[in-house]
């Protein structure tokens, strides 16, 4: 459609990005005297048109931030974290009251260490384990074999009594905020387990190591030494004590 455009233009009067008002009844403004008031009545005020600018585009970083979500979706991130991936899990419960997980996610790999089974968790045990890897375990296992490769997990989200013991109070497994962990595979092969290697020359040092670091980084961390129940493995979970962590 063809645009009227004026004869003339007035090289004094400049175009502006700012809203225009167009004033259908602005022909007979001019016998107004200067002095007057600008008021404008409601009648006038509906013959106003409001043209407004264009509407400015959203930062980068909001752009950025939304590729990035996309991107660590695709890639199976969990948890808003990239190095944490899974699948997210809806809500549920268990047989027993106290039992079930209100943000759970199946985690298959942490820091690049990949975990034996897909181990169900909710995000805050997963982001303290992923602490955990990073800070201790890969560190405890630098200048051994390659360094870490994977974590041998034995327990996850169960819905049971502490211990599986009549007349106690609901695992921390059953809540989704504990893992149990009995080997470390290398990336040369090898495997450390927490029974054979408690005790042994070659692997004490770094799986005391293991288990300190994870004192005060978990809520509660048993091991070899805790109790009858715990010889051949490391329990971590993230439940929160009144007092100091509890660690064995």
């Amino acid at each position: 459609m063809a645009e009227a455009t004026p004869d003339h233009i007035d090289g004094s009067q400049t175009q502006s990005s700012d809203p225009v008002a167009v004033d259908e009844s602005s022909t007979t403004s001019a016998t107004r005297s200067s002095d007057a008031p600008a008021t404008i009545t409601d009648e006038r005020r509906q013959q106003v048109v409001m043209v407004s600018p264009r509407p400015k585009l959203r930062p980068a970083r909001f752009r950025k931030i939304t590729l990035g979500r996309e991107r660590m979706r695709k890639r199976g991130a969990v948890c808003d974290d990239w190095t944490i991936l899974g699948q997210t899990v809806k809500s549920f419960t268990g047989k027993y009251r106290g039992c079930g997980i209100s943000d759970p996610v199946r985690v298959r790999m942490i820091s690049d260490i990949e975990l034996s089974q897909k181990s169900l968790m909710d995000c805050r045990t997963a982001v303290v384990l992923k602490t955990w890897i990073e800070n201790t375990a890969k560190p405890a296992f630098a200048d051994m074999g390659g360094g870490l490769k994977k974590l041998h997990v034995v327990g996850h989200y169960s819905c049971r009594t502490r211990n599986n013991l009549a007349s106690t109070r609901i695992s921390e497994h059953g809540k989704g905020r504990a893992i149990d962990i009995a080997i470390f595979q290398l990336v040369d092969g090898t495997l450390i387990s927490v029974q054979d290697g408690w005790n042994a020359a070659y692997a004490r040092g770094a799986l005391r190591k293991l288990h300190s670091g994870a004192c005060g980084l978990f809520g509660t961390v048993l091991g070899p030494d805790s109790d009858q129940f715990h010889r051949d493995h490391f329990h971590f979970d993230t439940a929160r004590h009144r007092s100091t962590p509890y660690c064995r």
